[in-house]
Order: structure tokens, then sequence, then C-alpha cells
């Protein structure tokens, strides 16, 4: 049998891995359908706090033993709007993109 990191999780355990170096379930924050950054053509809660309910949710399903309290979004949205000091249009010399 190998000696792989892997196979001492799998064999011995760890106190560092709640599965021991098997796949856990997928959280639902994670997966592509999670409303937190965007969903459809909507911004996400990251945004400007749509959809928190279904967020707030998803983050509690997150199993690492401790309370975890909602953070908020980030205030971002712009209506829309471009921001002035945008990225794009303030490209490095000779940046390329």
């Amino acid at each position: 049998m190998s000696t792989s990191l892997e196979n001492k999780l799998l064999n011995d355990g760890s106190n560092l891995s709640k599965y021991n170096g098997a796949d856990g379930t997928k959280q639902e924050g994670a997966k592509k359908g999670s409303k937190l950054h965007a969903y459809d053509t909507d911004p996400g809660y990251s945004v400007n706090e749509n959809f928190a309910s279904d967020v707030n949710n998803a983050y509690q399903e997150y199993d690492d033993g401790v309370t975890n309290p909602l953070p908020p979004g980030s205030q971002l949205d712009l209506d829309g709007e471009t921001p002035s000091n945008n990225y794009m249009d303030n490209l490095p010399p000779g940046a390329n993109i």
C-alpha cells in the first residue's frame, strides 16, 4: 500500500480533517447555482445583498463548528454605472488587454 498523504488520512485519520481524505459534500454556497455573487442576470448578495435569505441559509450549512454570522454585502452596486476609476481606463503603460 502506498504511503501517500491520502492513504495515511484514510487509514489513520487526522484531527485536522473532518473526512480524513475522503470527499465531503459540496456546500450549497460553492455550487454554480449559488446566489452569492450573481443569479441569472441579477447581481447577487456580495454586490448589493440581493437574495440575503437564500445566501444566509446556504452559509449556515458550513459545518465548521462555529456560529457563522453572514457578513454584509460589499455595497458596490453602482446601478449599472461604470466607476470613474475602473481598471480598464487606467491600465499600466504598455498593457494590452
